[in-house]
C-alpha cells in the first residue's frame, strides 16, 4: 500500500511539473475538468446535440480558459502534451449518460458543475501564472480567464450569449476570489490555504448571486441612438 501511495505521489508530482503547479493542484485541475465538461455537455443535451457533438462542447469548455491562458502566458497549451485531458472529458459523457435522470434533468446541475469549474480553474490559473513569476495582478487576470474563457467558448458553440457578457455575477466572482488568493499568499499563507479560501470566495459569490438576484448595472440604448 505504501509503495502504491508513494507511485501515486511521484505521478502528480510529475504531473504537476509538467503543467508547472504544485502537485495539489493536479487534483483539483482534474476535478475541475469534469465538472466543467460536464457542465459543457450537459447544456448541449437541452440543445439535442448527439454524443460526439456534446464531448466537442465538453471538452472546449474543459480546455477553452486554459488554452487561452497558456497561449497568453507563451506556452504549449497544457492538453498538447497530455492526452488525459480527453479520457477526462470521455469519463464526463460517460457519467452524463449513465446518470441522464441525475445530471441532465435536473434543474441545478448546470448550475452546480458550472460553478464549481469555474471555482476550480480559477485558482489553477492563478497559481500557474505565480508560479512563473508573473506579479499578482497578472495572475488574478489570467485566472479570470481560465475560469471564465470555457464558458464563453461553450455558450458561443450553442449561439447563447455568454454569461460573462451578461449581468449575471460571473467572471466578478473570479476576480474576487482572484483577490483573495493574490491577498492571503502575500500575507504568507501557502498556496493550498489560498486555493481553499478563493474557491469558498466564488462559490458564496455565485450562489449568493443567483439566490439574491444580485446582478451588475446593464448598459441600455435610448432609440436605438447609442448609451
Amino acid at each position: 500500500m505504501e509503495i502504491i501511495w508513494q507511485d501515486i505521489l511521484k505521478l502528480l508530482s510529475d504531473m504537476g511539473a509538467m503543467l508547472r503547479i504544485p502537485a495539489p493542484f493536479v487534483i483539483v485541475e482534474f476535478v475541475g475538468t469534469l465538472a466543467f465538461a460536464i457542465s459543457g455537455i450537459r447544456l448541449a443535451s437541452s440543445k439535442s446535440f448527439d454524443w460526439f457533438g456534446a464531448y466537442v462542447v465538453g471538452m472546449a469548455t474543459a480546455i477553452g480558459g486554459g488554452t487561452m491562458r497558456d497561449l497568453m502566458l507563451g506556452i504549449p497549451p497544457f492538453w498538447l502534451t497530455n492526452s488525459v485531458y480527453f479520457w477526462c472529458c470521455a469519463l464526463s459523457l460517460l457519467l452524463t449518460i449513465v446518470f441522464k435522470k441525475q445530471i441532465v434533468h435536473t434543474r441545478y446541475t448546470l448550475f452546480l458543475f458550472d460553478t464549481i469549474g469555474l471555482a476550480l480553474f480559477n485558482v489553477i490559473g492563478i497559481e500557474k501564472t505565480l508560479t512563473m513569476g508573473f506579479p499578482g495582478w497578472t495572475a488574478i487576470i489570467m485566472g479570470c480567464i481560465t475560469g471564465a474563457g470555457g464558458g464563453v467558448i461553450r455558450d458561443v458553440l450553442l449561439r447563447e450569449i455568454p454569461l460573462i457578457f451578461r449581468s449575471e455575477i460571473y467572471a466578478m466572482a473570479c476576480i474576487a476570489g482572484g483577490i483573495a488568493y493574490v491577498f492571503i499568499r502575500d500575507l504568507g499563507g501557502t498556496a493550498e490555504l489560498s486555493a481553499m479560501i478563493s474557491i469558498i470566495v466564488v462559490i458564496v459569490i455565485r450562489v449568493l448571486a443567483v439566490k439574491y438576484k444580485w446582478h451588475l448595472p446593464v448598459l441600455k440604448g435610448d432609440g436605438g441612438e447609442g448609451l
